[in-house]
């Protein structure tokens, strides 16, 4: 009986360590694909803003289109991978923050280019070429005060 239990005992952590090193593996590969997937959700938002960014429409409902076809694309990328999802907008935003600095105005968007850009980079709200003047505006405060009244004894 002591001799099948020291056998046991020995099988036993002769073959544990192995599959330590095996779960090991399948964890780092697991971790070196994960990795790799970001980086092509990273390439790929870069690449669709690139193209967007240079895209021009010849009607109005062509460009309309696009921009629905790029907002499903999200969508449903969103829904099947989220971190693949916030990789890709990050990227997307990055490279719309890069062009808004390097266009300063020779670029000839549309107003609807300008309104979906928006959704990535936060100066986009307003073309650079709209006048940005403010209009007057007219602030009243108005104050109502009342009576003060007081009860004393003496």
């Amino acid at each position: 009986m002591k001799t099948v239990k020291t056998l046991l005992i020995i099988m036993i952590f002769t073959f544990l360590p192995k599959m330590n090193a095996q779960e090991a593996r399948v964890s780092h590969d697991s971790k070196v694909e994960a990795k790799h997937t970001l980086s092509y959700y990273q390439q790929r938002g870069r690449e669709d803003a690139q193209y967007a960014q240079k895209f021009t429409a010849s009607t109005q409902a062509e460009e309309r289109v696009f921009w629905k076809e790029q907002k499903q694309y999200e969508k449903d990328l969103r829904k099947e991978n989220r971190r693949g999802y916030k990789v890709y907008i990050q990227a997307k935003n990055d490279s719309y923050a890069e062009h808004h600095h390097n266009c300063n105005g020779n670029c000839h968007h549309s107003n609807y280019w300008y309104e979906n850009a928006a959704h990535y980079h936060y100066e986009y709200s307003q073309p650079r070429y709209e006048n940005r003047s403010s209009s007057a505006k007219v602030k009243t405060l108005i104050g109502v005060s009342a009576p003060k009244v007081r009860v004393g004894i003496f």
